[in-house]
This record gives C-alpha cells, structure tokens and sequence, in this order.
C-alpha cells in the first residue's frame, strides 16, 4: 500500500466523504439488452465515422489504424458487478479495444470497460465528460454511477464518462495475490521493521508480490503504465466523438491528466485537476511530501481536538509502539498489528467529515484496549470485506506505479531515511520511509522515468485545485504542477481547508469548476476559496 496513491473517490460519499467504501471491481459482464438507439456520440447509425486527426501530439505514440479509431461503441444495460450495486437504469456499458503494446498499434488489443449517463439536455450538450477518481487502481466504472450525484450539475450538459484503466478491475485488472496471501501479509508483515530478520521478512514480502504479478498477470504488466493509459484516452476521446478531451482528474487522476496534457496538448479541452499529485517529485519526494502531508493533517485534527500536535503525536507514537511489541485483540478473533493501526489512522485524515471516527478508534484502543475501529478503518482502505475478500486496487495501484516509477530504493537507503522521517513525522515517517524500499523491491518491470512529464505548451487553459490541509497530495504539489504545465495553461486554485479533494465539499471550489465546464469561465490564476 502506498498512501498517496489512494483513489480519492473512496473518501467521498454523496456530496462530501465516502469514507470507509470499498471500491467495487469494477462492471463486469455487460447485459444483453442493447442500447436503445444512437452510437458512442449520439450519430445515427449510418452516420460516417470522423476521420482520425491529422495533427499528432505525441511523436513517439505511432498513428493508430481505423479499424481502432473508428470504432463504434456498443452501449448496453450494466450488470451488477462483484460484491457490488447494479447501476441504476441511465447507466449504460461498453468496451472499447484498445493496443496492448502501443510501439505494435495493429498488434493484440485490450478491452477497456466504460461507463456513462447521458447529458440531461440533449439540445444543449457539449460533449462527454471523463472522470478518473484516482489510486492509480480505482475502477471508475463503479465509483461514478456512486458519486455522481455531486456532479448533478456538470451532467445537464455533458455526457458523465468513466473507466476502469488498462490493469484495473474489468479493464485487464492485475491480480497478484490469493485473498488468503493478502491475509497472510497484512497479518505478519511489520511495514516499519525494527530487527533485520523483520527487514528480510518485510522485503522477501515485497519482492513476492510482484513475483505473484509476474505469475498471473505477466501479460499485461509492462503496459499498464501512466503514458499508455493516458494514450487510452486519447483513443476513448475519438471513439467517443469528441475533437477535444474533457476531464475531471483526482488525486492520481491529476497525474494522468498532467501526462496526457503533455503527450495531446492540441487535444486538451476543459480539464480540471483536483487533489494534485505532485510531478516534480520521486519515489523518495512523494513519500517525504506524504510524511509532511499527513503530519499536517494530524496536527490539524489534534488542534481541533484542543491537543498540542506535538504532544498528541508523540503519544499515540507511543500507542503505535505498544501494538508493535503486542498487537490488540479484536472482536472478530484478528488481531490489530501496528502496520494495520497505522493504516487505520491515516484513512479518516483523508476527510474531515471523519475526524470523529479517528477519535472514537484513538478512544478504543488508548483506554479499552482493543483495536475494532482501527480494524474496521484499515480494512476499508485495504479493500477488505467482512468475508475476508480484498478487491485488486491494491495489486493494479503497485503494478501502475512501480510501471512508471524508475527509483528502486534499496533497503538500505530505506534505513538511512528513518531518522529524518520520524523527525517529519513520529507516526507516519518510519512507514513511509520503509516503503520506499518496499514498493518495487525486484519488481519485474522496469519503470519508465524518475517523474512523469508534464509540460503541455500549446494546450489550453487547464485548472489545478490544491486544498492547503490536502494530506495525501499536499498543496505544494498544486503549486508544481501548474508550473510545469507552463505560462497560460496551468491555472492554480487555492482550497483553504482541509481532506483530500475540494470539489463537493467548498461551494466557491465547485462554483468555480462548474461555471469553468458549462461556460469555459477561466478563473484567474492563483484564485483562493476557504
């Protein structure tokens, strides 16, 4: 697990946080009742296919062949997915092939699984809207039929869209590990060893994980990468008929919207992105922005508490410690280890709206003795179900991030970090130092750069949204990336609060993103709400 690659939509519920939801694994098998009538965009049936662009943004990506560009999207009634809700009747599936290996674009195709509830008003519809909730990992064919009451507004004159990316869930999902392994994991790996036979244990763990990748998913695994699902959507865009891409990136879905801005910048329509990951930053920089990131947050809930941040932090450091050295009981006969009270922690720092189940799960542990609420909290970021079932963002989110990242940290320059990130943080600098090591320890892919490019000069005006309490991709990442998006495109909103994400939850944040969408109004840079 790394933290800042969490999908933001899994702290979202209808209008501001959906917490403790499990991302579903996505849409499954379409149903075998049609779409009643009209193709990907709404052309009759004998319409002419556009013809594929003629201006290439990206010199590397090879033209695509008609048989890809031009193909017509076969939209059908949703089924229910795994462990999930079937979509309610306005939604409609498809799939859409797409190059496996786009250096081979006639070779062996993928199919993407999509999502979409048409615009309300039809006469006045601008064109399709694509969401990514972030991870990377996260299924967006199950997340938006859930979050899209928030985007109520934004479905009167778009198309709502969304995707389960090339890796994930429907889409070719990775899978790595047998429940009973992830299990296994969690119950006997220490995330912040303190003996070397821990560190063999934690990195062995590591390195058969994405042995198990290789295994089962070896296929698809060296083009599941950023730059490859970013060129997915480009090809989506066409098939869908629209001559510019307009999206709606969170969290990690900022990183791919940065990626695809640089490889299509002539094809950059409105795009937003919100809860920016921060692309000047390596393996080690996102895990010291991280460390930075949720200490801040912490402090902030300790203040609201009436605590000082420092004293607050230093004991429940010293609650950690314990459960390191005795794990606590729980009611379901599983025991809290520090790695999965740590993770219990960090989930409610996602939302403030959530701060009270920190509190209630602080409360429990500190004076009872027990570890439910942190239990409950950690198995919902972790995709477990009261079964014992894990969804597989988990298994993709590695087998993304470790596709694009280059950094392969040994064990010890992972050691070498602690001290300084236990000074950043005594409660989440140990764990994320360790995972720098842990994250892509013998991964079997090599990564393809040390940070993504994210430059896009001739693009139009892209809208980048930081919340300055943002724990998992604080605020400075904001400021960076609408740098590097360079002079006249990238456009910076300051959010004055705190959670991971502003749209939904700050009425100037999504006032401005939808007068942005609906009319094109481009707020002036450096805008600040809160």
């Amino acid at each position: 697990m790394r933290t800042h690659r969490r999908t933001r939509q899994a702290t979202t519920r209808t209008g501001a946080a959906l917490l403790t939801a499990v991302l579903l694994a996505g849409c499954g098998l379409l149903s075998s009742e049609p779409e009643p009538s009209g193709t990907a965009d709404n052309r009759p049936a004998d319409a002419a296919t556009p013809a594929p662009p003629t201006l290439q943004d990206s010199p590397g990506t090879p033209r695509l062949p008609a048989a890809l560009t031009s193909q017509r999207l076969d939209w059908k009634r949703c089924t229910t997915p795994h462990g999930g809700n079937a979509p309610g009747t306005e939604w409609r599936c498809a799939r859409v092939d797409v190059p496996l290996d786009y250096a081979e674009p006639a070779g062996e195709t993928l199919s993407i699984a999509l999502i979409r509830k048409e615009a309300r008003d039809r006469g006045r519809r601008i064109g399709s809207l694509l969401f990514n909730f972030g991870g990377p990992g996260g299924s967006g064919v199950a997340t938006l039929p859930r979050a899209a009451g928030q985007y109520g507004t934004l479905n009167s004159l778009y198309d709502l869209v969304s995707f389960d990316p090339r890796g994930v869930a429907a889409s070719s999902g990775v899978r790595c590990r047998s429940d009973k392994e992830q299990e296994r994991a969690h119950r006997t790996v220490d995330l912040t060893p303190d003996t070397a036979a821990e560190e063999r244990a934690f990195i062995a763990d590591a390195a058969d994980f994405g042995a198990g990748c290789e295994r089962r998913s070896g296929e698809v695994l060296p083009h599941v990468g950023t730059s490859n699902a970013a060129r997915d959507l480009d090809l989506i865009r066409q098939v869908l008929g629209d001559d510019k891409l307009a999206y709606f990136g969170f969290s990690y879905g900022t990183e791919l919207g940065g990626t695809y801005a640089h490889l299509f910048p002539h094809h950059v329509g409105r795009t937003v992105l919100d809860a920016v990951v921060d692309p000047t930053a390596d393996s080690v920089g996102h895990a010291r922005n991280q460390t930075r990131g949720f200490q801040r947050a912490l402090g902030n809930y300790l203040k609201d508490r009436g605590q000082d941040p420092r004293t607050g932090s230093e004991r429940i450091a010293r609650l950690l410690a314990r459960i390191d050295r005795s794990p606590l009981p729980t009611g379901s006969g599983r025991e809290l280890t520090e790695s999965l009270a740590i993770t219990g922690i960090v989930t409610p720092l996602y939302s403030q709206s959530s701060w009270p189940e920190l509190t209630a799960a602080l409360d429990e542990a500190e004076n009872n003795g027990t570890g439910d609420e942190l239990l409950r909290l950690a198995d919902s970021y972790n995709g477990r179900d009261a079964q014992g079932r894990y969804d597989t963002q988990s298994h993709s989110q590695r087998a993304i991030s470790c596709a694009d990242s280059a950094s392969r940290p040994t064990l010890d320059e992972a050691r070498a970090l602690v001290p300084e990130f236990r000074r950043l943080s005594p409660v989440f600098g140990p764990f994320l130092a360790w995972d720098t090591a842990g994250w892509c320890a013998e991964w079997p892919v090599d990564g393809e750069h040390e940070t993504p490019r994210t430059s896009a000069p001739g693009a139009g005006p892209i809208l980048v949204v930081g919340t300055t309490g943002d724990p998992a991709t604080p605020y400075e990442g904001a400021r960076r990336m609408a740098d590097e998006l360079g002079g006249g495109v990238g456009v910076l909103v300051t959010n004055k609060g705190e959670g991971h994400g502003a749209y939904g939850s700050n009425d100037c944040v999504t006032s401005t993103i939808d007068d942005y969408f609906l009319a094109g109004k481009v707020p002036a840079d450096g805008k600040t709400c809160g």
